[in-house]
């Protein structure tokens, strides 16, 4: 299942899902909330620069038509963990981790929230509220889109689960947030809107000093409105509208958003960092092999063996360049590469295609499919390392 959000809105999708009972992955592609008809939140001169502005991508998990974990692309990978493990003074534990091992998983900040409950770092009750107020929050965000692509993936059960959500009443509570939030407007319009104290002294009058002490160290212009209500442990409307009445007043200065730290397209990034290779291949002997070869040269490799779960892994990281075989079941690499061509985020990452068959049609369907080159298998080293060097030169 897939198309334009002009077509269908996202709150029917997730019904849809929810009555075929599906499982699988959502993936949704489009401008944050509000960039389509005002971009100026994110940048200044955005109304001029709009074609040029970067997408962000969310990704939904369904279990039996469930809502298992939701998450996006906004902010930098871990980051929303780590705001939610402010309230229970627990962020330096995310250092304790083996981060290389989590990295290396389809989704880091799931893999690393399971982690700290393994570790009875956080309790189970704990856990459970960080993950329905990210799910909540995706769901947010999602309902205020209007325009942008869909694609529904049918896979494997997410797992493992730390809880389910029925899509009906988490609807049924995001669309009333949603409704309360437009009449926020139009001193408080986005989530990533920032807030400067600027009355200090009125506005400690006026609250417990308590509350007054939490909300000062956080009002000085770099916290934005969802990380607050992640430290405070309040919900993003229900805090929005306890501080709107400041607000009119001006004890409080609600600041616009900060652009992205990073628009780069993967073939944009400097040479001295690290290159990120995805290889897509059901044979475990392959795909070990490229990551031999490949990480002795300085690649960073990650091995996707079900091809169910490519799409996933490659918009969790973003490789610079994926290896992705043809015969692969369920789904084989040219329906793969046709889906993330379909994405502007992967239109100029290489994507170099595996077969075992050198045919002409073949490389016709790889050239259909939107491929970049293709590779034939058993290949040597130096064939491999060549390839990439063409479309990596600055490694």
């Amino acid at each position: 299942m897939q198309g334009n959000l002009n077509e269908i809105d996202l709150r029917s999708i997730l019904q849809l899902l929810e009555l075929g009972q599906r499982t699988g992955q959502l993936w949704i592609e489009a401008r944050p909330s509000g960039a389509v008809d005002d971009l100026s939140w994110q940048f200044p001169q955005a109304p001029r620069f709009q074609h040029s502005l970067p997408l962000s991508t969310w990704l939904v998990f369904f279990v039996n038509g469930q809502i298992v974990y939701g998450t996006d692309d906004y902010s930098p990978q871990m980051y929303r963990l780590q705001d939610y493990l402010v309230h229970y003074h627990l962020t330096h534990k995310l250092g304790d981790l083996d981060r290389g091992a989590i990295a290396e998983t389809t989704i880091p900040e799931y893999a690393a929230l399971w982690r700290l409950l393994e570790t009875q770092t956080i309790t189970v009750d704990q856990a459970r509220h960080i993950l329905q107020a990210m799910v909540q929050e995706t769901l947010f965000d999602l309902l205020s889109l209007h325009q942008g692509h869909f694609n529904f993936q049918l896979g494997t059960p997410f797992g493992p689960q730390l809880s389910t959500y029925a899509v009906t009443s988490l609807l049924f509570e995001t669309v009333k947030k949603v409704q309360k939030w437009k009449q926020l407007y139009p001193q408080i319009q986005f989530p990533q809107q920032r807030l400067l104290l600027a009355q200090p002294q009125k506005l400690a009058a006026a609250l417990p000093a308590i509350a007054y002490q939490k909300l000062a160290q956080w009002t000085t212009g770099e916290t934005t409105l969802r990380q607050l209500a992640r430290y405070l442990n309040r919900d993003l409307v229900a805090l929005a509208r306890a501080l709107l009445p400041y607000i009119q007043k001006g004890w409080l200065q609600v600041l616009d958003p900060l652009p992205p730290q990073s628009l780069s397209r993967p073939s944009e990034m400097s040479s001295h960092q690290t290159r990120r290779i995805l290889c897509i291949d059901d044979d475990f002997t392959i795909g070990k092999a490229v990551e031999q070869i490949l990480s002795t040269q300085g690649y960073q490799v990650h091995l996707v063996q079900n091809p169910l779960e490519a799409i996933q892994a490659a918009f969790a990281e973003v490789p610079h360049l994926i290896l992705c075989d043809i015969a692969m079941p369920h789904l084989d690499g040219h329906e793969i590469c046709m889906m993330l061509r379909h994405s502007k985020r992967f239109q100029n990452v290489p994507i170099i295609m595996l077969t075992g068959q050198e045919q002409f049609i073949n490389r016709i369907q790889a050239d259909f499919a939107g491929a970049t080159d293709y590779l034939t298998k058993p290949f040597g080293q130096q064939e491999l390392l060549t390839l990439l060097e063409k479309y990596l030169p600055n490694h």
